[in-house]
């Protein structure tokens, strides 16, 4: 999607250049020499040049000539465009994850959101590599013995790709993690903590339990943004604050991780010993991260 709309806009370019040389548009000259040095870097700067493009489009009605017949088509191509990914944790951590790969090596401004059940919910709830430490999902009931996959950190370590981790608990951090995805001129991903019915919750309180979630730190919340760099910032910066809650406290609240502990109890509390040392080494980490003094020219 993003290498068809990059072909349509460099076409529509070479046929507005074409027509910048010609004596029938003349009168649009300033016109053409404003669209094809728009500044679209903000919400704004698009919406001017889509009032721009409606005029052009109003001058090359009726036009014999080539160039203007073959621009008409694709002219809306000459505003900048979004491409927005969508697709779950199943397709991004597993057996698309080569896919979704390739997308941000690929250093494409493209977009990708992956809704995290941590779960393969649509096929009957078993476990994947996004599913936590200590849950019991199929093919996991004894507990799942290793630690989730950690996606963001190893999009992260390109160091060209925008990353962060959201959750609705949390909607003015989320909604600043997109609006800093659309505007970083490269591959974005945003992890979105996403509740299910597999998670054996009440679904109607389900934004407190991705508050849990933060509370804990077994989801920080993240931005990581390449363009802080170039101001010697460091570009990682941590949205949470340090737990309030346990580990416990958070999933056993959940049947994903409390059914382990009623039908056996000595093997839910040794993972879960081990779950909490993970998740509490895990947010030291990024405490450590963000806490980096930053200098490109090092």
């Amino acid at each position: 999607m993003r290498l068809t709309v990059d072909q349509f806009n460099k076409s529509a370019l070479d046929y507005l250049n074409e027509l910048a040389g010609s004596k029938a548009f003349a009168p649009s000259a300033k016109l053409i020499k404003e669209i094809i040095g728009a500044d679209q870097s903000t919400q704004t700067g698009i919406e001017e040049q889509r009032g721009r493009v409606e005029k052009l489009m109003a001058a090359l009605k009726g036009s014999k000539e080539q160039a203007a017949r073959l621009l008409v088509p694709i002219a809306d191509y000459l505003v900048k465009k979004s491409v927005w990914c969508i697709g779950g944790d199943g397709w991004a951590y597993d057996i698309g994850y080569g896919g979704l790969d390739h997308v941000i090596a690929s250093g494409k401004n493209v977009n990708l959101i992956v809704l995290d059940t941590e779960v393969y919910s649509n096929t009957g709830g078993q476990a994947s590599k996004s599913t936590p430490m200590a849950a019991v999902a199929q093919f996991a009931a004894g507990g799942k013995s290793v630690a989730k996959k950690d996606l963001g950190m190893m999009a992260m370590a390109y160091g060209s790709v925008y990353v962060a981790t959201v959750a609705l608990s949390n909607p003015a951090q989320c909604v600043k993690a997109m609006l800093e995805a659309e505007a970083f001129d490269g591959p974005s991903l945003i992890i979105a903590y996403s509740h299910c019915i597999a998670h054996g919750i009440n679904m109607t309180t389900a934004v407190d339990e991705q508050k849990k979630a933060v509370q804990s730190g077994y989801w920080p919340l993240y931005r990581y943004n390449p363009a802080l760099a170039a101001e010697n910032k460091n570009p990682l910066q941590l949205d949470s604050k340090a737990p309030t809650i346990s580990l416990e406290e958070f999933a056993y609240g959940e049947n994903r991780w409390k059914v382990l502990q009623k039908s056996n109890p000595d093997a839910a509390a040794k993972l879960m010993q081990k779950a909490s040392v993970y998740a509490a080494n895990r947010f030291a980490y990024f405490q450590k991260l963000a806490a980096l003094t930053y200098d490109e020219n090092k």
